[in-house]
């Protein structure tokens, strides 16, 4: 019964969404509403998701990842740590509109990025900020499954703690921290509140890179923005989006689910090997 309305509305979009795709679909600009005949294709949208969940991911790997680093090795039980953990739980339960509103705020409304307003920058770092929290957590529990044996073999042989973490613990946690990565990636690709305050949409192919630095399309904002108009073709557009972006979210998550399978296997072969 927990299951039934994931089968159901999976199934929905798989229905709906499948029977409108074609080639044209990956390689055309979306037609303004109003032209009933052909809504166009989604390649604008398509490459913006890509460009905006990088932009996200370059920002909140390196933190995310050194945040973790910091509370597993560093400051284990003190009283900073312990604020940090506070203060990432509270923000992983923040509704995502509300990271939408800061960064436009922050950045959107005071044009401090080269005078800019909305863009695909914006809306990659109104990302960063879902994605964060996840990273951190996955890091931090990650390294606290290696075995405290190794760090002190590296540690007692004359090895730093910068050289035992780098070259110890950070290998053997690796797939539990790309499995948390490929998951706040996931998330990161679906969320739409936030682009609309920051990144908003573009109707037009994407052809360099200062176009990061103005409005910029994707999946889930040409989905909502279609769903909503009067317009059959640009109904089915957006089905056909709905489509694409499930079968990649569910792709991410397969991907993540391998990724933690052989992480639990090199686990247990490192148990049993000991």
């Amino acid at each position: 019964i927990a299951i039934l309305p994931l089968i159901l509305v999976v199934s929905y979009i798989l229905i709906k969404g499948g029977s409108e795709i074609s080639l044209d679909l990956f390689i055309l600009e979306p037609n303004p509403p109003g032209d009933d005949l052909s809504a166009g294709g989604i390649n604008p949208a398509l490459i913006g998701t890509i460009i905006i969940t990088s932009i996200a991911s370059l920002i909140s790997i390196p933190v995310g990842v050194g945040g973790g680093i910091y509370l597993a090795e560093y400051s284990r039980d003190g009283i900073f740590s312990k604020f940090i953990r506070f203060g990432i739980n509270v923000l992983s339960g923040v509704p995502s509109i509300i990271a939408g509103v800061f960064i436009y705020a922050l950045i959107v409304s005071t044009k401090i990025i080269f005078g800019s307003m909305y863009s695909g920058l914006a809306g990659g770092i109104a990302l960063s900020i879902l994605m964060l929290p996840t990273v951190i957590k996955t890091t931090d529990e990650g390294l606290k499954l290696v075995p405290n044996e190794l760090r002190q073999a590296s540690l007692g042989v004359g090895a730093s703690m910068y050289t035992t973490i780098i070259n110890i613990t950070l290998p053997i946690a690796f797939r539990s921290i790309a499995t948390g990565i490929v998951l706040g990636i996931a998330r990161a690709a679906g969320e739409t509140a936030p682009l609309i305050f920051t990144a908003l949409f573009s109707y037009y192919y994407i052809s360099g890179f200062e176009d990061i630095f103005y409005e910029m399309g994707s999946l889930a904002v040409l989905i909502y923005n279609f769903a909503l108009e009067p317009y059959e073709a640009q109904n089915k557009l957006a089905w056909a989006a709905s489509f694409i972006l499930v079968v990649t979210i569910l792709i991410i998550n397969i991907l993540s689910r391998i990724l933690s399978g052989f992480n639990k296997k090199t686990k247990r072969g490192w148990y049993e090997k000991k």
